[in-house]
């Protein structure tokens, strides 16, 4: 039975969004307590401003997905976008749940390898996925800066 075209969107963006909730809450709870008593690298941006960028991101990512589906169905190019959508579920239960900036970005590392290897895979199947990953890539090494600067300012 062929999977309705609606309904692969709203699974592969509801899945991005579910790794977002996911890894608000584990923020959210750490962000009084533990991250308002680092010192932070320059940069830095209120806190507020990254629910929106998260979620506007994970709706891309999740669409970038579902285009590339729509082109060649179910391949190891998306398994390649699922490998970085899991590193992605790690970083924030290492970085806020952990309190661990360190392993953090040893995360972030490999997860951004792979969100390069996945928008080199993407674009020749369908250029605009390609597009719709690079705010995120843009986003994740401006994360890994940020990421770099915790563990530099913060080791105790």
């Amino acid at each position: 039975m062929p999977v309705s075209p609606v309904l692969a969107l709203v699974g592969f963006v509801g899945l991005c969004l579910l790794v977002g909730i996911v890894g608000g809450t584990m923020t959210a709870h750490a962000v009084p307590r533990w991250y308002a008593t680092l010192a932070q690298p320059p940069g830095t941006p209120p806190n507020w401003v990254f629910a929106p960028v998260w979620t506007s991101l994970y709706v891309m990512i999740g669409t970038s997905a579902w285009l590339v589906w729509r082109r060649i169905g179910t391949t190891r190019v998306l398994r390649l976008w699922g490998w970085q959508l899991a590193a992605n579920a790690l970083w924030a239960p290492a970085f806020f749940g952990l309190h661990s900036p360190g392993l953090a970005l040893g995360v972030m590392v490999p997860m951004l390898a792979l969100i390069v290897l996945t928008i080199r895979a993407f674009k020749p199947i369908q250029k605009t996925a390609a597009v719709l990953m690079a705010p995120y890539l843009a986003w994740c090494l401006y994360a890994a800066y940020l990421n770099a600067g915790f563990l530099v300012l913060n080791r105790t």
